[in-house]
């Protein structure tokens, strides 16, 4: 992907960006010349994903349902890299299951990655961000907007994690701090497609109901994060912005619902 955007010199996080589209976000990001800092729950995908960015990238260990092992990882980062320009929050969990069959444990452990896990990691973030030009942005998913069968956890998750993005753009914009959100639509080679449509089939339909006639890559998504993270979108806060080949006006569900 040919960088549009130059990052040289800011301070980038990406929470969750050890795999899947966010570490596509985090490749993004350091080609656009960041000081990265990427952070997941396993040390060895920290490790690999550290290795994979290259040169300069900072890893950190961390469960975004423990608000102090979040904020730790945060100073640190910032003791190394400087005051942070953009964090970027896409840690999330999902398993598709029937609403009879979901335990309350179930549930609750989506709720807690998802939502619980994206307030974390922004409260975190604000005391090293509070000033002028400071870009929060929040991967959601299309169950925030699209109720989908086998993913009411999920649905209920990530609409509140617009809805967070929503409330911070308004009580942080007095400061300069614009919070954004993305929805990425089908990315193919990722975790959650692998589990939501498992067959080559199912991709296929999933691709011939996207308007754009094809699955997304995890550089689509990144890019619509450079772009909200640079100066090209000074003025845009608060904004929930898919990219997702205009899946979400289709109105598709995943399994056939």
């Amino acid at each position: 992907m040919n960088a549009t955007f130059d990052f040289t010199g800011r301070a980038v996080f990406v929470a969750g960006g050890t795999s899947g589209i966010n570490l596509g976000i985090a490749r993004a990001f350091a080609r656009a010349g960041a000081r990265l800092g990427v952070g997941s729950r396993s040390r060895d995908k920290v490790d690999a994903a550290v290795a994979a960015l290259g040169e300069g990238a900072l890893g950190y260990a961390f469960d975004v349902r423990e608000p102090a092992a979040v904020a730790a990882a945060l100073d640190a980062f910032a003791a190394e890299a400087g005051p942070i320009d953009t964090l970027v929050s896409g840690a999330a969990g999902n398993f598709p299951a029937l609403a009879k069959d979901l335990t309350p444990n179930g549930f609750k452990a989506v709720v807690d990655i998802d939502l619980l896990g994206t307030f974390n990691v922004m409260k975190a973030a604000y005391p090293h961000m509070r000033r002028p030009g400071g870009s929060l942005i929040n991967v959601s998913a299309p169950q925030a907007a699209q109720p989908m069968p086998m993913q009411a956890h999920v649905c209920a998750a990530k609409a509140g994690v617009d809805m967070v993005t929503r409330c911070l753009a308004i009580e942080w914009g007095p400061e300069g701090l614009r919070v954004n959100g993305v929805i990425p639509g089908p990315i193919e080679g990722t975790e959650g497609m692998a589990r939501l449509a498992p067959t080559d089939a199912a991709r296929a339909a999933i691709a011939r109901g996207v308007p754009l006639r094809r699955l997304g890559s995890p550089d689509d998504v990144a890019r619509v994060c450079l772009f909200l993270a640079s100066d090209a979108a000074a003025y845009v806060s608060g904004a929930i912005l898919p990219a997702d080949g205009g899946w979400l006006q289709a109105g598709i569900r995943i399994g056939g619902a």
